[in-house]
């Protein structure tokens, strides 16, 4: 696909002197001749000298100027009363021409020269604006409403259930509170409103894509805004989820009320939530140990329902983590038979965090914690739900009580049989994954996978870098923006704090308080090969009076030779070679920053053996600063103003009785290791269910499975997606028509041979090979092929009357768009065109959809009434 790009040469602003806001020392076209200050001809000829400075560096005799900039049109009538008297005069004068224009015309006429142009293929990161001056920190800025935003656009495309705690610096109500949770809501929230059937009344989710839709600003999800405005952002989109949530909430009532007659709008159920609202969907303060609706006496013979949606066009298996108040409970799945759960103990680092930032987000202290986490393993349909009940029990508990074991030197032998651990080393891990630590150094030494035979050494430890504080002699400080280091320090934990471990049937833990304010939890499920790591970082002492952005770090034994390989937009993944690139001579005078990318989904290496991922839950920072390992920003606290238009600090802070400390942020990332080329299958599928996890719904009701539908999918019986493709958006629209979008999540043998040398170079991404060097495509042989979807099957409930296919915007039909194609000259020898694989029309009879390697396709559905 070839996208017509370029620089200007004052970025996106408009050229020096020709600013029109109110203040502005521009000066405006004074064109009374009568006054002293007349000035048309002095302003058409500065007009003049800087087109036609601008037209020497510049293809064509067309030239673009962007009148505007951050913070400008705040008085719109003073730009365009300027620039219409500069139009009128510079046309009127005739050394050049002027008019308004859009992007689209200034293209059209860019491509109307027949110009040859120059390709470029790579990307522009890192970018930076001067010698130490990387825009690599925004990538990590504001961890927080970075999951936040993720969380609901999930919530909104596809629920994500991972944890963060947002930085509630104001007085914030639980509506707003409620965002924390969600932002993962978006795709769950259509997709249940089409189940239900959409009201363009209120409520709908429209306020919530608004919200989120504003969120993308560039200063937005970047984490580049003022502390205020990251508030607002943060209500907006709380407020747009209180919406969504009594949407999706009646709808869930709608599916699982299986009384005959009843219309959705009638539905008894109701899904409660704490705070006397009518639905709950997740406990929003769940990540904190804070969820009222699962913490109730089930002692008196209650029992308590949850409804599991899964947004993913597959069967699904996950386990399902809630607090609970007491051991003696069990869990029954949809069918009523009892299932395996495990109970974990509530550690006195979550309780911590619990009591002070409930208190922070409800102005009032919690009641008493609750004793455990109840963990158990649900199995959801494709684009539909399944219902557990959790009862008390008058016996001994069903649920299997995990003991704690702070492991020491001196409980080696006591506490582990010769096969759990040897030699002064511990192993977790039930199935098939096993992590081995070294006690007296409390840290991960080993990987063992048994049913792939990968047997790797491995580290994992946590550093900081102190910001920059402009005490040198070039003053740029480490800021929102920019990441510039002054040293690296590795964290040492203070004193001979132990491991604490976990075992069940379901998952092993180990706990580690790493410092003070970094604590760490790992756990290795059973029916999983990967490890789930989760972080709690904060508050980052600043006592000192040094701002420090904490990273942590993957070390392994892997000659990687300065290569590694990142996500672009959780999509593609793109080669990276550190100090490096194909197409100019770089010179980096910021080793790590110089080579921070970001990381949507995440990141991996490679050797001539075997490919270590690791997988985000939120957008970060990262890179491979040394061969064999690899290291992602979890947290930034800084002290200064990096001058780039924030005008304020990053030092996020939340208050409690007016006393203030820095933001914590707990999060989760994930790591695994595969033989060589077999990594892609896991970066794909799973990568897909951290964009998309449960949602759970809470009620309590007696008798529920006699009453209800314990089961739903919303697709025809035994029909799943294939394992290669995703739905990426099922919408109901205001005309009751549907907007559907389907991905291919890999890549085929066959494409690399349809594309050109340079185009292959930038699109092999998952597969140049270590030993050789050359690019084998294939991300993985069962993903790789043809894909076909069954729309009929796909809608199993409604009968579909016509598809028509759209470009992916969905703003124009894709054969119009395709007759509007601009194809560009290139500079040169003759290129074969890219022919990438695509799918066929689609059969109005068969209704079935076909698609090729990385495609997306975009359809509007009708169905008959």
């Amino acid at each position: 696909m070839q996208i017509f790009a370029g620089a200007f040469p004052e970025a996106y602003e408009p050229p020096d002197n020709f600013y029109f806001e109110v203040n502005d020392d521009s000066p405006i076209v004074q064109d009374n001749i009568n006054l002293f200050d007349y000035n048309v001809q002095d302003r058409v000829d500065e007009f003049v000298d800087v087109a036609l400075s601008q037209a020497n560096i510049t293809r064509t005799d067309h030239i673009m100027w962007t009148m505007g900039t951050d913070f400008k049109y705040q008085y719109a009538h003073t730009w365009f009363r300027q620039m219409d008297k500069l139009i009128h005069y510079v046309n009127k004068d005739g050394r050049v021409n002027a008019l308004y224009s859009t992007p689209s015309i200034y293209t059209d006429v860019k491509h109307a020269t027949k110009e040859r142009w120059p390709v470029k293929t790579e990307d522009f990161f890192p970018y930076a604006d001067r010698a130490n001056a990387y825009w690599t920190g925004y990538f990590t800025s504001r961890p927080a409403i970075k999951r936040y935003v993720r969380m609901m656009s999930s919530y909104y495309l596809v629920t994500i259930s991972s944890l963060l705690l947002l930085n509630h610096e104001l007085n914030f109500t639980w509506d707003t509170l409620i965002a924390s949770e969600f932002l993962t809501c978006n795709q769950a929230a259509r997709q249940l409103e089409f189940f239900r059937g959409r009201s363009n009344l209120r409520p709908n989710t429209d306020t919530l894509a608004d919200a989120l839709a504003i969120a993308q600003h560039h200063d937005a999800v970047s984490g580049t805004e003022k502390q205020h405005v990251a508030n607002d952002y943060a209500k907006r989109l709380s407020i747009g989820y209180v919406e969504a949530e009594e949407v999706v909430a009646s709808s869930l009532s709608c599916l699982v009320d299986t009384t005959k007659n009843q219309s959705c709008g009638k539905t008894l159920t109701k899904f409660e939530q704490a705070r006397n609202y009518s639905f709950l969907l997740l406990c929003p303060l769940l990540n904190i140990s804070y969820c009222p609706p699962s913490e109730v006496d089930l002692s008196s013979g209650k029992s308590l329902v949850i409804s599991i949606y899964n947004s993913l066009g597959w069967k699904r298996e996950d386990v399902v983590r809630i607090p609970v108040t007491t051991k003696s409970v069990a869990v029954q799945d949809s069918s009523g038979k009892e299932i395996e759960s495990q109970l974990l103990p509530l550690v006195n680092a979550s309780i911590g965090i619990r009591n002070y930032y409930v208190k922070a987000y409800l102005g009032k202290s919690p009641s008493d914690a609750p004793k455990y986490w109840l963990v158990f393993l649900a199995s959801v349909p494709p684009l539909g739900f399944s219902t557990y009940i959790v009862s008390g029990t008058k016996t001994t508990a069903h649920a299997v009580v995990s003991v704690a074991i702070a492991v020491t030197s001196s409980t080696i032998s006591t506490a582990f049989t010769p096969q759990e651990g040897v030699n002064g080393t511990i192993v977790i891990g039930q199935g098939n994954l096993k992590l081995v630590y070294a006690v007296d150094e409390r840290k991960l030494t080993q990987y063992i996978n048994k049913r792939s035979s990968v047997k790797a050494s491995i580290e994992h430890s946590y550093s900081f870098y102190s910001g920059n504080d402009k005490s040198d002699k070039d003053p740029q400080a480490s800021g929102a923006y920019i990441f510039r280091p002054n040293g690296t320090y590795p964290t040492k934990s203070e004193g001979q704090v132990p491991l604490t471990v976990f075992r069940g049937p379901i998952v092993d833990e180990i706990h580690q308080q790493i410092t003070p304010w970094i604590y760490q939890v790992t756990r290795v499920y059973k029916a999983k090969e990967h490890a789930d790591i989760e972080f709690t970082v904060g508050p980052i002492p600043v006592d000192d009076g040094i701002g420090k952005e904490v990273a942590t770090q993957i070390t392994t034994t892997m000659k990687t030779n300065k290569t590694f390989y990142t996500d672009s937009n959780g999509r593609d993944f793109i080669k990276r070679i550190r100090d490096f690139r194909t197409d100019w001579d770089l010179q980096v005078n910021q080793p790590v920053a110089g080579n921070y990318y970001p990381i949507n989904l995440g990141l991996y290496m490679e050797d001539n053996l075997t490919e270590l991922s690791v997988l985000v839950d939120r957008s970060v920072g990262g890179s491979s600063i040394v061969d064999g390992q690899i290291e992602l920003m979890l947290h930034r606290r800084l002290l200064f103003d990096d001058s780039r238009g924030v005008g304020e600090s990053l030092n996020e802070t939340v208050c409690v009785d007016e006393k203030c400390q820095g933001l914590t942020i707990q999060g989760n990332f994930y790591l695994r290791i595969d033989p060589l080329g077999e990594g892609a299958k896991w970066r794909r599928s799973f990568g897909q269910e951290i964009y998309s996890p449960f949602l759970l719904a809470f009620t309590e009701q007696d008798g529920w499975t006699s009453s209800h539908q314990s089961k739903f999918s919303g697709m025809a019986p035994s029909y799943s997606l294939p394992d290669n493709v995703a739905m990426l958006t099922l919408q109901e629209l205001e005309d009751g028509k549907v907007l559907l979008r389907l991905a291919y999540l890999s890549m085929s043998n066959s494409y690399l041979s349809l594309v050109s040398e340079q185009f292959q170079l930038h699109m092999c991404f998952e597969f140049i090979s270590m030993s050789t060097g050359i690019c084998q495509m294939g991300e993985d042989k069962d993903l790789s092929i043809t894909a076909s979807v069954e729309l009929q099957k796909l809608f199993a409930h409604k009968k579909i009357s016509k598809v028509t296919e759209m470009n992916l915007s969905a703003n124009q039909r894709r054969a119009e768009m395709e007759r509007k194609r601009l194809v560009w000259t290139v500079e040169g020898a003759p290129r074969e065109e890219a022919k990438a694989v695509r799918g066929g029309s689609i059969d109005p009879s068969k209704l079935v959809v076909e698609l090729g390697p990385m495609e997306i396709r975009t359809f509007i559905v009708d169905f008959l009434s």
